[in-house]
């Protein structure tokens, strides 16, 4: 039995922010697996860019753990369609998202952890589809400009 402990997330806390993507991931599995087990620490700036999962399909859900975060769902131009804010203290703490739907995750609080489940095995060329209308995750001046455009949009921000 592996145990998800407050010394395992403050360790992983601090690998994120030293991080230069400022996350850090601890996985719970091999690649191969069937089923994907991992903490997520995610800081405020993190740019997860927004992506789906199909060919092959593959469900994915997050708890919240730590911190508070925003899953946003869109559609195939882009538009936000759905917004859900994971919150330690609730009263969301997790989501379950279906193969194909356009999804991203960002940090609204400094030291963010999440439990992520999603179908294996893990393959570099298969696991994700980057959506053409966001930023590249290297192009760090428009994601910047990006993610505070979607805070403002939300009201997250002024």
């Amino acid at each position: 039995m592996r145990v998800i402990s407050k010394s395992l997330i403050d360790d992983l806390i601090r690998q994120a922010k030293k991080s230069p993507r400022q996350r850090a991931i601890f996985r719970f599995h091999r690649h191969q697996e069937p089923v994907q087990r991992m903490l997520n620490a995610i800081e405020v700036g993190s740019y997860i860019p927004p992506h789906k999962h199909e060919n092959p399909d593959k469900v994915e859900a997050f708890v919240i753990l730590k911190g508070k975060i925003a899953i946003l769902r869109f559609d195939n131009q882009g538009k936000i369609i759905q917004k859900e804010i994971l919150d330690e203290k609730g009263p969301v703490y997790g989501v379950d998202i279906a193969p194909g739907e356009w999804h991203m995750m960002m940090a609204l609080k400094k030291e963010c952890v999440v439990y992520e489940v999603i179908q294996g095995p893990y393959q570099k060329k298969t696991h994700k589809k980057f959506a053409p209308w966001a930023p590249d995750e290297e192009a760090t001046q428009e994601a910047k400009f990006y993610l505070r455009k979607i805070k403002k949009d939300l009201g997250l921000i002024d």
